[in-house]
């Protein structure tokens, strides 16, 4: 039997519409199906509606009712909406001709007057059954929401989401769609009066199968897997003196948090952007000053310990392995056994001097995408930091390589070896025994491993994951590649990869 789960809104106005439709929206996504039932006039449409202008981030997007066209798509900034109406549908033969039959697995997809269709209905949904309540109001509405199958989770999750806002003061809180990135989170900012902060949906989710020695990929890797890494990174950071976002909220159990809102002050600038000198540079002391600090190991988590984990030689060779695994069978250039034996060996050993370097916290995703302005605060504090829950112990040079060779943006090796000369300057400032010649050797092969490993990311959310605009990244990182193999250190590296490794098409 298929699992379900129910629970009931009061819906006083419109307004309370659209906050429901836009918490539903941060818990759904491609392949879902939402059914809206109701008598006419009960208001399907409006919370469709709702949800498909929450979707676009446009308050006034015309939605028409596909009463007459049946079926009206979307092509919405996060994912393909389909909206559809069966009022008119006699026989559920007629959904293959508008292309319900089956239903699509690319969009989300809204479904009006589901009865007229029952058994072409998917047992995993989302039902919303609208009827009048006007008692509470002339446009009260109350909605009845049932998930079924992977739904029953959704809805529950919905559930506690509306819980956490409620007992956080947000629940009348206006919500404004904000983009997401590659990870399953998603976010949302909630206005209130003159007041605005983020709230953040972190669901727990492996991100793959356990195909790492029966571990997911993300745990094989130690990327977070839920929320409780992101708090106790957020109060670390904040310890040591860098802008990372107070946190006013939490519920840890489901992973959901409402912060600080930083704003949307960039460290880029142009089109096509490029780094502004002054910010990076803030960026690049951050960075020195984080890594001439002796940094704890375990951090305190709401009454317990949160312990950071080491990037470990296995961490770092199951992230380039996704090299071989996803970039090079699309450029149709797989290995033999031999040769992917090599690959790792030459990685294995070259990885040792990284390893035995000393450790600092790493946080990872520290690039142009994860930082905010913040022009009002001084110094190191005007560098806002909001991405990193993945923070790991290893190499310091693995976050400079990140910061000056931005996946996302061209950084020109000028600039990239100015800033590199700042943070080495910085650290002799602090230790004049720091090697300079030593820590360029060990950027070097961060460089080539983080990038070696970004070909594969890249090429996986493209074909794992439907995300195809991280393709365009690919000539950058290969160009970075290029740069950090002309390090003598790296020379056999080159070598093979001049061999075996085609550059992006």
């Amino acid at each position: 039997m298929t699992e379900t789960t129910t629970f009931a809104v009061a819906l006083h106005n419109e307004t309370a519409t659209a906050q429901l439709m836009a918490d539903l929206a941060l818990l759904v996504g491609p392949g879902d199906v939402i059914t809206l039932t109701g008598d006419l006039g009960a208001g399907k449409t409006a919370a469709a509606r709702s949800l498909i202008r929450y979707l676009a981030g446009d308050d006034a997007l015309e939605v028409p009712s596909p009463t007459f066209t049946l079926v009206q798509g979307y092509e919405l900034p996060p994912f393909p909406v389909l909206h559809a109406d069966l009022y008119r549908v006699e026989d559920e033969s007629e959904l293959e001709e508008i292309g319900l039959s089956p239903l699509p697995d690319a969009p989300l997809v809204l479904i009006e007057w589901p009865e007229r269709a029952p058994s072409a209905m998917p047992e995993d949904r989302i039902d919303i059954a609208l009827t009048h309540r006007p008692a509470l109001g002339a446009n009260a509405r109350a909605a009845d929401i049932t998930g079924h199958g992977k739904g029953a989770a959704q809805v529950a999750r919905l559930k506690a989401l509306r819980e956490f806002l409620d007992a956080s003061g947000y629940i009348d809180a206006a919500r404004k769609r904000m983009a997401g990135d590659a990870s399953t989170r998603s976010y949302a900012r909630l206005v209130r009066d003159e007041e605005i902060v983020i709230l953040m949906n972190f669901p727990q989710r492996p991100d793959g199968a356990a195909l790492y020695d029966g571990k997911s990929y993300s745990a094989a890797v130690h990327l977070a897997e839920n929320v409780r890494p992101f708090v106790a990174i957020d109060e670390g950071l904040r310890a040591q003196g860098i802008s990372a976002p107070a946190i006013h909220h939490s519920d840890l159990d489901h992973g959901f948090l409402i912060t600080e809102d930083f704003g949307n002050e960039g460290v880029i600038e142009g089109d096509p952007p490029r780094p502004i000198l002054e910010r990076y540079e803030a960026a690049t002391d951050v960075l020195a000053m984080l890594h001439g600090k002796a940094l704890p190991e375990t951090l305190p988590l709401h009454g317990q310990t949160y312990a950071i984990p080491v990037f470990d030689v296995e961490a770092l060779l199951i992230e380039i392995g996704l090299m071989p695994e996803w970039y090079l069978p699309d450029r149709n250039a797989p290995l033999s056994e031999a040769t992917r034996a090599e690959f790792f060996a030459m990685w294995r050993e070259l990885l040792k001097g990284p390893l035995a370097a000393p450790k600092t916290w790493i946080i990872r995703d520290y690039h142009s995408p994860n930082l905010i302005w913040l022009g009002q605060r001084s110094g190191i504090e005007r560098v806002g930091v909001i991405d990193f829950q993945d923070t790991v112990q290893g190499p310091q040079s693995y976050d400079v390589v990140s910061l000056l060779q931005d996946a996302r943006i061209d950084v020109p090796e000028s600039i990239e070896l100015t800033l590199l000369s700042r943070y080495i300057k910085a650290r002799r400032a602090q230790d004049s025994s720091f090697d300079a010649a030593g820590f360029a050797e060990l950027y070097a092969i961060m460089s080539a491993q983080r990038n070696t490993r970004l070909l594969g990311t890249f090429a996986r959310l493209n074909r794992r994951d439907g995300k195809p605009h991280y393709l365009r990244h690919q000539p950058r990182i290969w160009t970075y590649l290029q740069r950090s193999l002309a390090h003598p250190a790296l020379a056999h590296l080159r070598d093979w990869y001049l061999a075996n490794v085609p550059p992006p098409g």
